[in-house]
């Protein structure tokens, strides 16, 4: 059966969302990021990144969650534009890249440097306030005139914008950011009623992780601040 190594974090739960749409039977792996266990060595055979998520299915080993999305979802023929040339499978993966390399990385620095960094922090947190406000612009000016992110196939890439926009009022830390991204709320509305989505929402239950930013925590979420003490 297929292992899914996860946390309750956006890139993770992205994964779970896919899984759930497709039916697929798997053993969920917790990984408690901040107990440290993305270090266990067992752990590292599976990701040397030591991050979450990841698969092993048989003799198959996937880490990083759009890869893991663009895997499972060609592999299975569905949620996915086929066509290898096709217009619809180009705006696909520059969608689904723009998601993996932008609006991941720039919403999770402006949740570090919002949430978890310590001060002075003003420098670093304007750029990647400004620039997860950018990426979501973009995002919400396309579903303007798009009912997905594909137009009107429901695929992996808005399961990969759901991992991450159902944390926007926590990344830009305002209670009213729907006020300014009013087509990202109502795509994320319609995903979050979707059975295969309150089945992925509820795997977070099936394994407590630890809630407690505490020092020991901190040293296994920020290990790159053991180099500033002196």
């Amino acid at each position: 059966m297929l292992k899914f190594y996860y946390n309750a974090a956006p890139n993770p739960m992205k994964v779970a969302l896919l899984l759930e749409e497709l039916g697929l039977p798997y053993e969920p792996m917790p990984i408690d990021t901040r107990k440290g266990q993305q270090f266990d060595p067992a752990f590292q055979q599976v990701n040397p990144n030591s991050k979450v998520p990841a698969i092993v299915d048989g003799d198959v080993t996937v880490f990083d969650s759009n890869a893991i999305l663009l895997f499972l979802a060609d592999r299975e023929q569905k949620f996915v534009p086929l066509q290898t040339h096709g217009a619809e499978r180009g705006e696909m993966l520059s969608w689904l890249m723009f998601i993996a390399t932008g609006i991941g990385p720039f919403s999770g620095q402006s949740v570090h440097f919002r949430h978890a960094a310590p001060e002075p922090k003003e420098y670093a947190l304007n750029r990647y306030d400004f620039e997860a406000h950018r990426h979501w612009a973009i995002v919400n000016q396309h579903l303007s005139n798009n009912h997905y992110m594909l137009g009107s196939h429901y695929s992996i890439v808005d399961m990969a914008f759901w991992g991450w926009a159902r944390m926007v009022p926590y990344v830009l830390g305002q209670d009213d950011a729907w006020t300014a991204y009013p087509h990202i709320k109502r795509l994320l509305d319609e995903i979050n009623a979707r059975p295969a989505a309150q089945r992925a929402e509820a795997l977070k239950t099936r394994n407590t992780f630890k809630a407690e930013l505490d020092d020991e925590a901190r040293r296994f979420m920020f290990p790159q601040n053991e180099r500033l003490k002196k």
